[in-house]
């Protein structure tokens, strides 16, 4: 696998944890900013583009156009309820019977530099009770750590997904991603043992590794 350093992804995200409601229902968002050494035209390519979405997330299906469905293969599909290019982009999250949102932000941030700030809404449930904000911040952290190596480097292949979260540098990014979630988490006002609990939780589903693992 390329070099691969945990420590320096794992800073160049900003994360954070609200709790709110949407439709009247208690809800929690967490968010993710990061910057990525690209125009924002060709960020925003590399995040709405079929062709590209692949070669750093997942194959993609449908119609990617304002109100039109996408289905990611083996994963969430939904609707695209905003489309403005080159700086938001909102959809629907629709996986295993439930429904969140997600929304994207891009900004320029000098002249060959660019803005990427992502939010993830999700209604309350018992999935995040047991897991907290690491269930999708985790997984958010590895897509948009994959992107960023893909920016980096687009003629390389991308990294085999089984392979990574295997290797050292992968079980410290994902522990590393986790916990950060539970600092977020705490920041936000939620119980600290509670959240220890969920980070333990996240960080044996990502690796594949038992709770009491050291």
């Amino acid at each position: 696998m390329m070099n691969f350093n945990a420590k320096n992804h794992l800073s160049a995200v900003k994360r954070s944890v609200s709790l709110l409601e949407r439709s009247e229902q208690p809800a929690s968002a967490i968010t993710l900013i990061r910057d990525y050494t690209t125009s924002i035209d060709d960020l925003w390519s590399a995040v709405t583009n079929a062709k590209r979405i692949p070669l750093w997330f997942l194959p993609i299906s449908g119609n990617l156009t304002l109100n039109g469905r996408y289905q990611l293969e083996g994963n969430a599909g939904g609707l695209i309820e905003a489309c403005k290019r080159p700086s938001h982009l909102a959809l629907t999250w629709e996986f295993g019977g439930d429904t969140s949102w997600v929304e994207v932000y891009f900004a320029k941030n000098g002249a060959k530099n660019s803005k990427l700030t992502l939010t993830h809404t999700a209604l309350l449930s018992e999935h995040w009770n047991k897991y907290g904000p690491g269930a999708t911040g985790v997984g958010w952290d590895l897509s948009l750590t994959g992107l960023a190596m893909y920016l980096a480097q687009p003629n390389e292949p991308k990294p085999d997904e089984v392979a990574f979260t295997t290797s050292p540098e992968g079980k410290k990014f994902i522990k590393g991603s986790s916990e950060a979630w539970g600092h977020s988490a705490i920041e936000s006002g939620m119980d600290p043992d509670t959240t220890h609990l969920a980070v333990k939780h996240t960080t044996a589903f990502y690796t594949g590794e038992s709770l009491d693992t050291p």
